[in-house]
């Protein structure tokens, strides 16, 4: 699609935020673990850049779709994966089914503070046992007079050691699996509720990730999003919005992998030339550049659907296996190509390189993806 000024005024604000806000600090961040998710959603938030295609009435831009493509984009800009993904689920992630669906005192209470950067958001849908296959999850939600009392536990959850409330997916019923689920806002706060670990990855050091308990945690069933027993098709649009934002953030993360390889490769010599120099390098980098530029014209291609208020699961499914897919070819060809120093942890492809790896399997692995493209297919074998 074309982008207008407007896009292109977004995309100098967030690339100045990321230059002076963030970059100087991301190292001491990768080291900790741990990001200032407040400090760092704060200042967003009063860009107005947590927002961009949310409600006005909650505080948010109200613009279309693609601004929020725009961000997704340019947080590539960020010298770390951890960081970029943070703020997808804040923005993408864990916050649009309360966006369409809550009431307006659910929006009011979470939504808004969320969009200023006063709150901190999490997903709880994956739990041990139960990533990608959502409909197998075991946390419960039973009705107690006005409140639901929850048990069970997440797995995998971003921003979960910082947030301020989450999204949690739990089963209301003993309905069908996509029939029993809702989806219920938990201040993180709320007695029963307790961080059972941070988790340590390989990768995307700088953004916490938790293991979460719930021990009879009672909240008040106003904090229900939507209707009873209709989570698991919220969280699937949820999904939808997720794998696009993954997608958009891996072909940028892609480009960049590829322009730093150009830049080191050309200042590299070895046997008097240099490392550039060689046709395999340089013919090697042109192709995946073109395998870049595919995946980002699907990207857009759903954008646009979106834009038009389609339903974009398809490409958005296609273009989060290719990003998956991609982020690792990218990322292992182009460390090749600088020798012992891509294999240092301060190298900056090192870093792409591990962050990426993650792309593949967060927000549905690249099998799910496939079984989901069958299915639209028509392909997929029927259950007996």
């Amino acid at each position: 699609m074309l982008l207008t000024p407007e896009h292109e005024a977004l995309r100098a604000t967030i690339k100045r935020f990321i230059a002076e806000q963030i970059n100087p600090h991301v190292d001491a961040w990768e080291e900790a673990e741990i990001f200032p998710a407040h400090e760092v959603f704060r200042k967003m938030g009063d860009l107005g850049l947590l927002g961009l295609s949310k409600p006005e009435a909650d505080g948010g831009m109200g613009l279309d779709y693609s601004y929020s493509a725009v961000l997704a984009e340019t947080l590539s800009d960020i010298n770390c994966g951890g960081v970029p993904m943070a703020i997808g689920v804040q923005t993408d992630m864990a916050t649009p089914a309360l966006a369409h669906h809550g009431s307006a005192e659910l929006r009011r209470e979470f939504l808004a503070p969320a969009i200023r950067g006063e709150y901190v958001a999490c997903l709880g849908v994956s739990e041990v046992g139960s990533g990608s296959d959502v409909a197998s999850i075991k946390t419960t939600a039973r009705r107690d007079g006005d409140d639901y009392i929850i048990n069970g536990g997440k797995m995998w959850t971003t921003n979960g050691t910082q947030a301020d409330f989450c999204c949690v997916l739990a089963n209301t019923s003993d309905a069908a699996p996509h029939r029993n689920k809702t989806l219920i806002v938990v201040p993180m706060k709320t007695r029963g509720v307790s961080v059972a670990k941070k988790i340590r990855k390989i990768g995307m050091d700088s953004s916490d990730t938790a293991q979460l308990y719930f021990d009879d945690v009672r909240v008040p069933q106003r904090y229900r999003i939507g209707e009873e027993g209709m989570g698991f098709t919220y969280q699937m649009e949820q999904f939808q919005v997720e794998r696009l934002w993954g997608a958009l953030s891996s072909a940028s993360r892609c480009a960049k992998a590829i322009d730093l390889t150009i830049e080191y490769t050309r200042e590299r010599k070895a046997f008097g030339r240099s490392i550039l120099d060689n046709q395999w390098v340089h013919y090697t980098l042109a192709e995946l550049q073109t395998e870049v530029e595919a995946l980002h014209a699907l990207c857009w291609r759903a954008v646009e659907m979106m834009v038009r208020g389609e339903d974009a699961t398809r490409l958005a499914t296609m273009a989060k296996l290719k990003a998956g897919r991609l982020s690792r070819e990218v990322a292992d060809r182009c460390l090749q190509f600088w020798g012992g120093m891509g294999y240092v942890l301060e190298s900056p492809i090192s870093r792409i390189f591990r962050d990426g790896r993650l792309t593949s399997i967060g927000g549905g692995a690249d099998e799910v993806m496939m079984q989901i493209l069958c299915k639209f297919m028509g392909t997929f074998p029927q259950s007996k």
